[in-house]
């Protein structure tokens, strides 16, 4: 890994282990210096992205819009010539989907309480004008209040014409796609999100999907009849919602506004649903502002304009920071750096760490993915990419599962036009109108931290914490730019006295190096002994070989010991490495290749073709309370459900 890709962001924060993997970016757990506050930094390389560029910038100029208490926070944004760093807020409570799973099902209480939250965030970004389209429990983090935060906006959508306007883009996730969608439809991008929003209110209800089938023809033609399984367990007022969100015809479907009072959501709560952010976009703390003036010795004035400006830079991500600090009552202070002049708010140019390094760390304190992963049918899994296309239905296609569809009293009673669009085309605005309903929200600001810079975003590239323009290094065309190509406002400190403080060299001092000084320290010790050299030499080395500690490749002597958590399986064994034995012979036995580092197997699944179709762990772990082995999961890659079949089955097969 070349350190020139990581200087910038090494000047801000501490980096440690990964905690999500996807197609074409990882997610590291990172500490921000001046707040010691934990973040979650999005790191993609754009060699890897390709065709998938346009849809990162489509998520960073969506997210920067958005300020709401269950929509994930973008606070900074850094590029360099070969990464794009999104540091966004950290959720260590992993996805809604684990937590589901983990449960089997929600209870009817608490199902309701998730789905207030998620209808929160839906009606919000609705009334900023965006339609997610891709709406799924993966797509949902837990905070660490246990509130629900929306992330992924890679394939949203804000039609120029507003919320009423058509769309044409089939996107998203097969399972989770509204029947005017694969129909290859123009459809209305708030009625396709309410869809999605009631197959994920059964998921949350049932622990399963309502509209399921290896074979995607299958799975089209049950979403086109909308017939799907009522459980038992489910009460009349359930049924009824599930209804009225899971209706073919988009126009007969509930609207976000009617769900807000929606008695199923109404009861056991004594308001409506709060969809309106609680700390709005463009609102400037007292207290933060103060905090952060006193820091960098500026007047309350200056530093309010310069927060104002919301460039997503380290000023953006601070005061974003000390806010988040505050809303959960800690001190609203800043780590003051000794034996060094303060950081200036601007960006520094010539400091550069010398050090190569390598942060890689299997281990994990959370689990934690992030984003969307791969439909792991092969006809719609994309290795490369995290995006999923959605492929309408041909008119061959069309006319026979209408047929079919018709014979089975469809709901759908007259023709649909067939798209001729191709999925390279993206008419996000069709020409035909539909007509206009009342809308319970307020318009959206003429101004936005986006829309401030129209003629950059025109031109597609992304705000850093200067303007001021440069000559661009010989480097390949993107739509950013350069963070570290910009030059900085303020006098820049010495480089020796920034790097006493903050230097990479320091923040993660390599333990061979130790080793190293350590064994050659030794060394010189018995440069003396010319008798017994050969014998000591020859000892240190068989002990070496004998002693379990030293042997290349051990990373642990036993399991890690972790907290008790709902991605944990418990076990009824007591000895890790007979637990570990059986893993490993059920493993091939359910086709799934795995390599073992310590006690932690990194399993993959591939097709008839070879491609990897499915990533995922499986550690074995110590449970402090009770004295117990448990089995932590994870997902990496691949579909969430056909994962949690895939998981359940070898867990089931195991003697535990």
């Amino acid at each position: 890994m070349a350190v020139d890709d990581y200087d910038e962001l090494l000047k801000y924060y501490d980096l440690h282990e990964t905690i999500g993997t996807g197609g074409f970016a990882k997610v590291k757990l990172a500490t921000h210096i001046l707040t010691r506050e934990k973040v979650a930094i999005k790191i993609m390389d754009k060699d890897s992205l390709g065709d998938d560029l346009p849809r990162v910038k489509t998520e960073i100029d969506a997210m920067k819009n958005f300020s709401h208490q269950h929509v994930c926070r973008l606070y900074h944004v850094i590029e360099t010539p070969k990464k794009i760093f999104m540091i966004l807020e950290y959720c260590p409570g992993g996805e809604l989907f684990d937590y589901i799973i983990a449960k089997d099902r929600l209870s009817e209480e608490e199902a309701r309480v998730f789905f207030r939250q998620i209808v929160s965030a839906v009606a919000y970004i609705h009334s900023q004008g965006y339609a997610h389209r891709d709406l799924k429990p993966e797509n949902l983090l837990i905070d660490e209040d246990q509130n629900l935060k929306l992330i992924d906006f890679g394939l949203c959508a804000k039609p120029k014409g507003g919320m009423d306007y058509h769309l044409m883009t089939c996107c998203g996730s097969p399972a989770y796609a509204a029947p005017e969608l694969i129909q290859g439809k123009a459809y209305i991008g708030s009625e396709a999100d309410i869809w999605s929003m009631g197959v994920l209110m059964y998921a949350l209800m049932c622990g399963y999907l309502p509209f399921d089938d290896d074979n995607v023809m299958a799975l089209y033609k049950k979403i086109m009849r909308g017939k799907y399984e009522i459980p038992k367990w489910l009460s009349p007022g359930s049924v009824l919602l599930l209804s009225q969100m899971l209706q073919v015809d988009p126009k007969r479907r509930i609207t976000v506004r009617h769900l807000l009072t929606h008695p199923w959501l109404m009861q056991g709560n004594s308001c409506p649903v709060e969809w309106f952010s609680k700390t709005p976009l463009g609102y400037i703390d007292e207290d933060c502002v103060t905090e952060l003036s006193v820091h960098y010795k500026r007047s309350k004035t200056s530093m309010s304009r310069l927060i104002s400006e919301w460039d997503y830079d380290q000023t953006t991500a601070t005061y974003l920071l000390l806010l988040s600090k505050k809303s959960h009552g800690k001190p609203v202070r800043l780590m003051r750096l000794p034996a060094a002049k303060e950081i200036p708010v601007t960006s520094f140019k010539d400091l550069r760490p010398k050090q190569s390094l390598d942060f890689e760390d299997i281990s994990r304190d959370e689990p934690y993915v992030f984003g969307s992963m791969e439909f792991s049918d092969d006809e719609l899994f994309y290795e490369d990419s995290e995006f999923i296309s959605i492929e309408p239905l041909t008119p061959k296609q069309y006319s026979k599962l209408r047929h079919e569809t018709n014979s089975v009293d469809s709901p759908l009673a007259t023709p649909v036009k067939q798209s001729c669009l191709t999925k390279k085309e993206d008419k996000e605005n069709f020409d035909t109108k539909v007509t206009k309903c009342d809308s319970p929200f307020l318009h959206p600001p003429p101004w936005t931290p986006v829309t401030k810079r129209n003629q950059n975003v025109k031109r597609g590239i992304l705000t850093t914490p200067n303007h001021t323009p440069v000559v661009p290094p010989k480097v390949e065309k993107s739509p950013f730019r350069h963070a570290r190509d910009t030059p900085t406002k303020k006098q820049t400190i010495p480089t020796e006295d920034i790097a006493a403080v903050i230097s990479p060299e320091r923040r993660c001092r390599s333990v061979d190096m130790d080793l190293n000084q350590a064994h050659l320290d030794n060394a010189q010790k018995k440069k003396g002994a010319k008798v017994f050299g050969s014998l000591e030499r020859g000892l240190d080395k068989m002990i070496t070989m004998l002693t379990p500690s030293k042997r290349k490749g051990c990373t642990r002597e036993g399991p890690r010991k972790l907290r008790a958590h709902y991605n944990v399986t418990t076990t009824n064994l007591l000895n890790p490495d007979h637990l570990l034995n059986e893993l490993t012979k059920i493993l091939p036995e359910k086709n799934v290749d795995y390599v073992q580092k310590g006690y932690i197997l990194k399993c993959k699944t591939q097709s008839d073709f070879g491609k990897v179709t499915m990533q995922f762990e499986l550690e074995i772990c110590q449970l402090s309370k009770p004295e117990v082995v448990g089995i932590r999961r994870q997902r990496l890659k691949g579909d969430a459900w056909v994962y949690k079949r895939l998981v359940e089955d070898i867990l089931s097969s195991c003697k535990v």
